[in-house]
């Protein structure tokens, strides 16, 4: 871990983690991978590192067994998956496990998340799914606040997020690597939809506190930004 980049008080505790963790289960521990956020540059920024644990059982009997230790670590975010888990759910996960794999640094143990492989198809799917779902979500807080365009700013900055996280896996589907900056995401999905990046980068700019917008602005934003998801959700649908 010495090549990593995160505080020292993090990376002290990442290794005491491992280390309880080869206490408790020996040759059951199979891996210890950081993955997300906390795998890629700035490392320092990263409050809460997201940790994969790889086990050969995850009944609870086994997880019984670290309860003290995870509740000791409290800054750290494990998650506790089997090889099993992991390859009997790609179909049903695909943008979590491709993000894992795309962002990781293995701690201990076996590289297991190098060998895993997604289908499109089921990557489209998945998609599509979210992307209408997250449509018919924005559609029906509108219909409850269309008089009040104040109460648009939280859903929408927060839709914009996780919005962005899957369009980052749609590029994929589409042959395209996406990359990690949200300012760089932002121009090439304007490549590949035809959407107005000023206008979504304004929404960024708000999300990142860098400017304050007026009521009118942000009804504005909030109806280009849902046209724009309505255009792209067409695009996948024949992807």
């Amino acid at each position: 871990m010495n090549n990593l980049l995160l505080s020292p008080r993090l990376d002290r505790e990442i290794k005491f983690f491992i280390l309880d963790l080869r206490k408790a289960y020996k040759h059951d521990l199979l891996s210890v991978v950081l993955y997300g956020s906390a795998a890629s540059p700035p490392y320092s920024d990263i409050s809460s590192p997201n940790i994969l644990v790889l086990l050969r059982s995850t009944n609870l009997s086994e997880l019984k067994k670290v309860t003290n230790v995870v509740n000791k670590f409290k800054n750290l975010t494990p998650l506790f998956l089997t090889e099993e888990y992991i390859l009997s759910s790609l179909d049903i996960f695909p943008i979590e496990f491709l993000d894992m794999q795309e962002n990781y640094i293995l701690l201990y143990g076996k590289d297991f998340l190098k060998d895993i492989r997604v289908d499109l198809k089921n990557l489209r799917f998945q998609c599509e799914y979210e992307l209408k779902a997250k449509l018919l979500s924005l559609k029906q807080l509108y219909l409850g606040v269309n008089n009040r365009p104040v109460a648009l700013k939280e859903p929408l900055i927060r839709s914009f997020t996780s919005i962005l996280h899957i369009l980052r896996n749609v590029l994929r589907l589409k042959g395209r690597q996406p990359p990690y900056r949200k300012e760089d995401l932002l121009r090439e999905l304007s490549v590949n939809f035809k959407i107005e990046t000023s206008l979504w980068e304004k929404i960024l700019a708000v999300k990142l506190k860098k400017i304050r917008i007026n009521k009118e602005e942000m009804k504005e934003l909030f109806f280009i930004f849902v046209n724009d998801l309505e255009e792209i959700i067409r695009a996948v649908d024949v992807l």
